[in-house]
């Protein structure tokens, strides 16, 4: 059974708090909401956020359709013989209704005409001489769809907060609404701190490592619904974070930070965002592994959330932990994905510690794979992860357990 120790070097374990009372706590000194609605065309609106309620304008359908390709008949007529006076066919008017002892050809979809409340499959009648003969009787509604059997005027159908998918696509058009209304996408400024840094075209040098987690970051805020904005590699020396915070909050809605969250000499961020406003640090530290000194901070109305340098750290943390802050910017949760498997080998966290667990899924299982926070391929070699000591401390193996999917990406 795998378990994990609770290193608290720099900060008092005592202190720390678990993720859900650490979201509670900065949800009660902070409220986030989107950032104004806007319309936008119906092909532009797929995975926005629906920000007000849609009513179906009319009944649908408006009249009563067949069901089968057929004949319109009236009901109290059968059985017997009908003489066929006129076809209907689909996005046709009826040129005429139908009397008693009078049947009518009819396509799939096709308007009944006035006086029909029936339709006979064409396989259950015997046509002859212009005249059918239906040999059972046939009660009234069969197969046919009612007006309104599909939505009614006035009746809500969707509700603001939903993501726009496929399914809601294709409702909009059907309702004819073209110009659809939706929260603003918010801005979220991603920032990477720290001397050992340099962009994915350069070969580093001894010491310096590639900045990744500023790419990892923009895709899993763009996944929950926001639109990152990169910032350039900042440095370790005082007041260039301070700075490049301050124009990032004048630009954009958020502020994700990666490096320099911890509580050593060159771990500027906390310092930095405390300079800049209220309410300022709200939280820093996580009982949690890994991720441990994650922060969570606001200026006004506007998140600030510091995540660690670690590869594998900061892009737990912010889906883990910090994705509710942004997904209440966006409007709508965090459209997590999970599925349930076995438990390959236990998994045990001390008391009172959340431990998020890469895993990887081999068929019906879900492995634990190797806890380092430093490893760069650790989370593109996992499926997903589970968690344990938040609800249970003990995850035993051939249990039954919940993998979360990482927001865009895992399988």
């Amino acid at each position: 059974m795998t378990t994990i120790s609770s290193m608290t070097k720099g900060f008092d374990a005592k202190l720390l708090l678990p993720p859900r009372e650490a979201l509670e706590r900065y949800f009660t000194l902070v409220t986030l909401e989107p950032r104004g609605i806007e319309d936008v065309a119906l092909e532009s609106a797929r995975e926005r956020v629906l920000a007000r309620r849609i009513e179906a304008d009319d009944d649908y359908p408006g009249a009563a359709r067949s069901a089968m390709d057929g004949f319109a008949v009236r009901s109290r007529g059968t059985p017997g013989v009908q003489r066929v006076v006129g076809e209907v066919r689909i996005g046709a008017r009826p040129q005429r209704g139908i009397a008693n002892g009078e049947a009518m050809k009819i396509s799939t979809g096709a308007m009944l005409p006035e006086g029909a409340d029936a339709v006979v499959p064409a396989e259950c009648v015997r046509e002859a001489d212009g005249e059918v003969r239906v040999d059972e009787r046939i009660a009234a509604g069969d197969a046919v769809v009612a007006r309104g059997a599909d939505m009614r005027a006035g009746e809500t159908l969707l509700e603001p907060g939903r993501r726009i998918g496929a399914p809601e696509m294709a409702l909009l058009a059907a309702l004819g609404i073209v110009e659809v209304p939706v929260y603003r996408t918010p801005v979220v400024a991603v920032i990477s701190s720290g001397d050992e840094l340099v962009a994915p075209s350069v070969r580093p040098r001894a010491g310096e490592v590639r900045d990744a987690n500023r790419f990892a970051i923009a895709a899993s805020l763009e996944a929950l619904g926001a639109q990152p904005r990169q910032y350039p590699i900042v440095s370790d020396r005082d007041g260039a974070l301070e700075a490049t915070l301050r124009d990032a909050l004048d630009a954009c809605d958020a502020v994700v930070v990666s490096g320099g969250s911890s509580v050593g000499e060159r771990d500027l961020t906390p310092r930095a965002t405390a300079a800049l406003g209220s309410p300022g640090v709200i939280v820093h530290g996580l009982r949690v592994r890994p991720g441990k000194p994650t922060m969570l901070a606001a200026i006004e109305k506007k998140p600030v959330v510091g995540l660690p340098g670690n590869p594998l750290s900061a892009l737990m943390m912010l889906e883990a932990v910090a994705a509710p802050i942004f997904a209440a910017l966006v409007g709508a949760p965090p459209p997590y994905r999970e599925r349930d498997a076995e438990l390959a080998s236990g998994l045990e966290a001390p008391d009172g510690w959340t431990w998020y667990v890469p895993v990887a899924r081999e068929g019906d299982f879900v492995r634990p794979l190797p806890m380092r926070s430093f490893a760069v391929s650790l989370a593109a070699r996992a499926s997903g992860y589970v968690v344990a000591g938040q609800e249970r401390r003990v995850l035993r193996a051939g249990e039954r357990v919940r993998m979360r999917c990482f927001l865009c990406g895992g399988a």
